[in-house]
């Protein structure tokens, strides 16, 4: 079976004790369809001293996990994808899936350019609906915010009103105390 991972790749491991986790393939086993992943499948392996010189104990390695459990990391677009081939320059070539780009190395600069403007493209093309869509919200916040302040206004002229008569009864004396009153929150 042909294999869409290659060493060097990074990939994200998407099912498994090791879910989210992203590394660098260090090594393929074709024959066995399993792939090495850095931090990935770490495993407790016992060892016995094999002289006396040398030192036993449990070591901690990473154990060699299934290709079907991980995908490709496009440089390019940063997503985990999957790997499909193209012929260029009477060559296979491994293709983003999601932006178009080359997983292969010698390949990533002929078609960088090329999946960085349909990345861009597509971006624009959110940013239209994202710009139509935010030019609907503020007026709804707006309105909020009316009646808030509405709101706020008509509590702020009911205790002014109460505070003058308050102050044509006693004078002076119930000036001190109001602001007094108004400072602490009352």
């Amino acid at each position: 079976m042909k294999m869409t991972v290659k060493s060097g790749d990074n990939v994200l491991v998407i099912t498994g004790k090791d879910k989210g986790k992203t590394g660098k393939v260090t090594a393929v086993y074709a024959d066995s369809n399993k792939v090495l992943v850095e931090n990935v499948n770490i495993v407790a392996k016992h060892q016995k001293p094999k002289s006396q010189q040398d030192k036993g104990g449990i070591f901690k390695r990473p154990a060699p996990i299934e290709v079907s459990n991980v995908q490709v990391i496009c440089p390019v677009c940063n997503k985990a994808t999957r790997v499909s081939h193209k012929e260029l320059d009477g060559k296979k070539v491994r293709i983003c899936k999601k932006c178009g780009a080359s997983l292969d190395k010698e390949f990533v600069k002929q078609t960088k350019k090329e999946a960085k403007k349909t990345i861009k493209a597509s971006d624009l093309k959110g940013a239209n609906l994202k710009a139509v869509s935010s030019e609907e919200k503020p007026k709804k916040e707006t309105k909020k915010a009316e009646t808030k302040a509405e709101t706020k206004s008509t509590t702020k002229t009911s205790t002014k009103s109460a505070t003058k008569k308050v102050e044509g009864e006693k004078k002076t004396t119930t000036k001190k105390s109001t602001a007094k009153e108004t400072k602490n929150g009352v």
